[in-house]
């Protein structure tokens, strides 16, 4: 049964069995996830006291998802989808495998934990662009924020029952068995996967090669000033607010009566305040604008971060990790709407993966930051820093750097066909070169056009490079100049138009003057080719 498309409550996308079925596979790896995570955590708290070995547990399991998130958003914009998903599931339960058998055996150390860690993280890191680029491809636009909402609960209900689960298994059986479990729930989200019947359609131009796509992937993302503000916005919230996650465990063992059972305590309280938050996130985004809204999310994390620097008393700190995860929830829940309002289909992995990268290099780094300003001061003293300089940097960049509130239309659009030859050069740059006629009173206003969203916009659809030349003879001259990595990569900009290129195309020619359209040519790169 599906949900109406103008059914926008928060529960509509699990009406749809597809949604609710990966939805289903999603909670399950998130478990996993924080099971892992509490265990590691855990388990190095009692191999090492040191702060910066706890905190490079963070680190560790987000790295990977820095560093291979835009390999893995290429490959998922170009691979089948399901299979692709499959195979991170697959990759999950082996390391868990071997955490497992690792304790089991005794051969844990602070090195060998980070490094399994890291591998762990590996698989996240091939796993979450694919499931972000699936979930527009599932449910209706209008009902993509309270689906995006829905991934939120799966990630804090997991927040509260990854721990719980975990918490009781190290404290009755030991940190192996959290592994393990670990590998068999994965193996049963990998099952529920194969049975997804998704129809995969390749491109008619085959698949786009890793490099060039991934270049493609980042020219979009640096071209856009929506989504680079959006990239800023949660790399600030998420390099101070994971002081907070970094520091949790070493926290929890100093409070009075401290121990796993507290870790595991503060850390469900945090889900729980996500889940009851996301409710009120409909109402929230009618009644602020973005920016306001994430603001203000900063602001009760960093008020989260103050109360847990001070206190001691578990009564004290389950109400800050309360707000704490409401903070959470309404800060990542607004920004990940706004990115993935920005991307069309074509770059969705990608520009998702880049999202990722920022949240996740921002763990990182935060994580190892924090936890060494905690082994030269304390404790408190990095988590007071980090939550008095979050608020205040997220202030100035909304100040600096506004939300004009504009949305480009990228409602995907065929302007003309693509050009048609009778022998395709096999490789070799093309360039591009389209003549207008400006009147020269009007050039300034055309270049500007040109200089700014018209050198976007051809970026952004994957050009290797722009110029805009001006005929020193003829003042009513230009020429833009487009050159594409190859004769395939020229066509795929054909396909690559959104209704906001329709728009910016039109207020071009309305400066050409004339009846007959700008003449475009098209010439192979001799250069460029290499010797056969």
């Amino acid at each position: 049964m599906h949900a109406p498309k103008d059914d926008l409550s928060l529960v509509a996308p699990l009406r749809r069995s597809v949604f609710r079925m990966l939805w289903i596979t999603w909670l399950m790896a998130n478990v996993c996830m924080w099971m892992t995570e509490v265990a590691a955590a855990w388990m190095m708290t009692s191999l090492t006291t040191k702060p910066v070995w706890v905190a490079l547990v963070q680190t560790a399991a987000t790295l990977p998802i820095f560093l291979l998130g835009l390999p893995s958003g290429a490959l998922a914009d170009n691979l089948d989808r399901r299979r692709y998903f499959l195979v991170t599931q697959l990759w999950v339960a082996v390391v868990a495998s071997i955490l497992s058998a690792v304790v089991f055996l005794d051969m844990m150390s602070p090195p060998v934990l980070l490094a399994l860690i890291f591998a762990n993280g590996i698989g996240m890191a091939m796993r979450w662009p694919v499931f972000s680029a699936i979930v527009p491809e599932i449910v209706p636009r209008l009902q993509l924020p309270a689906a995006l909402a829905l991934n939120g609960v799966s990630m804090n209900a997991s927040r509260i029952i990854g721990p719980l689960v975990a918490g009781a298994l190290i404290a009755s059986a030991g940190s192996a068995w959290v592994f393990l479990l670990n590998a068999m729930l994965s193996l049963g989200a990998a099952v529920i996967i194969s049975r997804w019947k998704r129809e995969h359609r390749p491109n008619p131009l085959g698949r786009e090669r890793l490099l060039p796509a991934m270049r493609v992937g980042l020219q979009y993302v640096v071209q856009s000033y929506h989504l680079k503000g959006v990239l800023l916005r949660i790399a600030i919230f998420f390099f101070h607010s994971t002081a907070l996650m970094a520091l949790l465990a070493l926290l929890a063992r100093g409070m009075e009566g401290g121990g796993a059972g507290t870790f595991t305590l503060l850390l469900a309280a945090m889900g729980t305040g996500a889940i009851v938050a996301s409710g009120f996130l409909p109402r929230l985004r009618r009644r602020y604008p973005r920016d306001g809204l994430i603001l203000r999310g900063a602001a009760m994390q960093a008020a989260s971060m103050a109360v847990m620097a001070v206190t001691d008393q578990v009564w004290v700190a389950v109400p800050a990790m309360l707000l704490g995860g409401a903070a959470w929830i309404i800060t990542a829940n607004t920004l990940s709407v706004s990115i993935q309002m920005g991307l069309p289909d074509w770059v969705r992995a990608r520009g998702m993966s880049i999202y990722q990268m920022a949240i996740m290099g921002a763990n990182a780094s935060g994580a190892a930051i924090w936890g060494q300003v905690a082994t030269w001061t304390s404790v408190p003293v990095s988590l007071g820093i980090a939550s008095v300089t979050g608020v205040l940097t997220m202030a100035l960049v909304n100040r600096l750097r506004p939300d004009t509130g504009l949305e480009d239309d990228i409602t995907p659009k065929r302007i003309f066909p693509a050009p048609q030859i009778q022998t395709p050069p096999a490789q070799g740059h093309v360039m591009v070169m389209i003549e207008y006629r400006i009147d020269p009173a009007r050039a300034a206003d055309f270049r500007e056009l040109m200089l700014g969203e018209g050198r976007r916009s051809r970026l952004r659809h994957g050009a290797l490079s722009w110029e805009l030349l001006h005929d020193v003879h003829e003042p009513s001259r230009f020429v833009e100049v487009i050159v594409d990595e190859s004769w395939t990569d020229h066509l795929r900009r054909f396909d690559r138009v959104t209704a906001a290129d329709m728009a910016l195309r039109d207020r071009k020619l309305g400066f050409h003057l004339g009846d007959e359209p700008p003449r475009v040519t098209r010439c192979l790169m001799e250069s460029t080719v290499k010797p056969s």
